[in-house]
């Protein structure tokens, strides 16, 4: 049945963070989520997460109604939120020996075994969490996520503090992930092309209240390629659209 937002609505101190956002995520699919600073894409996230409440409204995952975190839902932030004290294979042990996965020893291990060779960490697993590179870390942490066979991953710019080239090499372990997995990624971006690499559909916001200002659909076959001439096509449109968008809300902030 897939994730559900219905008529959902957000403020904080009497100012509208998200309004009348309606949204319907289909089992296995690739959604990112992009638009200016300040439009309401982490809350969203983290409303999808139960981290947060929305003011009014509904959120559904599979039918059911959305009121804490769960393990059906796993969250994945810019920093790698690693523990420095445990070792690579520590951290990714760690979410599935809480009791309340209720995930037996045999079972911990052959997942933590097949995710770290997913990420190309098994080589890896004795090391200490200075040990390694951002980009590593960053591995550690999606395999740690991954482990917990939840039916969505929430991604909230998780590549955004690293450069280029790891990114890129990271972006392309992702998709194969996706692919191999089938799961539910929701992935917020301020990166047209993270999003046009990725995304089944992206969910372009504007700002000012936060609101879906439309879907688009990317029908590209995969592996995309970025210098693909539809590609890039589609990606000079969504950038004009977003820079228009960026512009109103700058206006807005003058008028102010």
């Amino acid at each position: 049945m897939g994730i559900e937002l219905i008529n959902v609505f957000k403020a904080f101190n009497f100012n509208i963070i998200l309004d009348d956002i309606n949204l319907e995520i289909n089992d296995g699919e690739f959604i990112c989520l992009l638009g200016p600073s300040g439009c309401g894409k982490s809350t969203m996230l983290n409303l999808i997460a139960g981290l947060d409440s929305p003011t009014s409204g509904t959120i559904k995952i599979d039918g059911e109604t959305i009121s804490k975190p769960g393990p059906d839902r796993t969250m994945m932030f810019q920093e790698s939120a690693l523990f420095p004290w445990l070792n690579v294979w520590d951290n990714v042990m760690f979410g599935m020996k809480l009791p309340a996965n209720k995930i037996d020893k045999a079972e911990q291990e052959l997942r933590a075994n097949k995710y770290l060779e997913m990420v190309n960490l098994l080589n890896y697993t004795k090391y200490n969490i200075h040990q390694i590179s951002g980009g590593m870390k960053q591995r550690v942490a999606l395999a740690r996520a991954l482990t917990l066979d939840s039916k969505a991953l929430l991604m909230d710019e998780p590549f955004a503090n690293l450069d280029k080239q790891t990114k890129n090499t990271l972006r392309d372990e992702l998709e194969k992930i996706w692919e191999k997995t089938k799961r539910t990624f929701i992935y917020v971006t301020h990166s047209v092309e993270e999003a046009m690499f990725f995304a089944d559909r992206i969910v372009m916001m504007s700002a000012l209240p936060g609101r879906i200002k439309r879907i688009i659909p990317l029908d590209l076959p995969r592996p995309r390629q970025i210098d693909d001439f539809e590609f890039v096509h589609i990606r000079a449109e969504i950038l004009k659209e977003l820079r228009n968008e960026v512009d109103r809300v700058e206006e807005i902030k003058y008028k102010r």
